[in-house]
């Protein structure tokens, strides 16, 4: 049951940002969107930041669960693309709150170690050290994030090309 209210507020948090054009999101309009108290949200986030790192931790656990999933690692790195292109609305609105600075350092620590997690579950960079892998990482992390910033209607209907560029980069084959 606890998971289900975090979820529910979740999605009434998600709602709100899509709603709102750089508005402030608080907690008053949560708890009115989802129907529960103050105390409810209180007893479950510590506050709208705890809200915004508990939606990247669900996201990212079912992100890696998908990734390994897939056959290569070029469907994976497409899988990623696209889940990253499906919460672009969301990250974009949130980014115009006053919580954008904090939640684009959790979302570059989030690419980051899950990056780390696919680099090390797959044995990619075994020639590397490992101070030279966490540079690599780090580099292909912001690489992938500046693309996905400036992201166009062009690169959608490129995906397939930009995907296969990305992966032969990284290693892939």
């Amino acid at each position: 049951m606890p998971d289900d209210r975090k979820e529910l507020i979740a999605a009434a948090a998600g709602r709100l940002l899509l709603r709102r054009d750089g508005k402030k999101l608080t907690v008053t309009d949560i708890v009115n969107e989802c129907h529960i108290t103050r105390q409810t949200f209180y007893y479950h986030f510590e506050d709208i930041p705890d809200l915004l790192k508990w939606i990247l931790d669900q996201a990212s656990s079912q992100l890696e669960k998908e990734i390994f999933e897939q056959e290569d690692e070029e469907k994976a790195l497409k899988r990623c693309f696209l889940i990253a292109l499906e919460s672009k609305p969301y990250m974009d609105k949130t980014m115009q709150t006053n919580y954008g600075q904090e939640l684009e350092k959790m979302l570059r620590d989030h690419i980051y170690h899950l990056s780390m997690r696919i680099v090390e579950k797959k044995n990619l960079y075994q020639d590397c050290s490992y101070r030279d892998l966490k540079l690599v990482v780090r580099y292909h992390c912001e690489a992938i994030t500046g693309i996905l910033r400036n992201w166009t209607d062009e690169d959608s209907e490129n995906l397939d090309h930009i995907v296969h560029e990305i992966n032969l980069l990284m290693g892939g084959k």
